[in-house]
């Protein structure tokens, strides 16, 4: 992989995590701003602490805004804003491995 398409992953990854941020600040309506929120901040516990009802509530603004259907299996992408990532846009994870290898 090249400088220039690493450059290009990580300013889609980027882009994606602030989609996704913002996305969560909105639909939760969090009194922070978006970019307080970390790529790799725990959404649970001492992170977000989000709880259930705000799951169900990001479980439709993903399908709405990426227009990708979660499940009951997909619960570990509520882990961090970057794993929420690389499930609604698998290419950046792919690209990512694809970089590293």
């Amino acid at each position: 992989m090249t400088l220039d398409e690493l450059r290009a992953t990580a300013a889609a990854r980027h882009e994606t995590c602030t989609q996704i941020k913002k996305m969560i600040v909105s639909r939760l309506d969090l009194p922070i701003e978006p970019a307080w929120i970390t790529d790799d901040q725990p959404l649970f516990g001492r992170g977000l602490e989000l709880d259930s009802l705000d799951v169900l509530e990001l479980y439709v603004a993903i399908e709405a805004e990426f227009g990708v259907a979660l499940y009951d299996s997909d619960m570990s992408v509520f882990g961090s804003v970057s794993r929420l990532a690389d499930h609604v846009n698998p290419a950046l994870a792919e690209q990512a491995q694809t970089g590293s290898a």
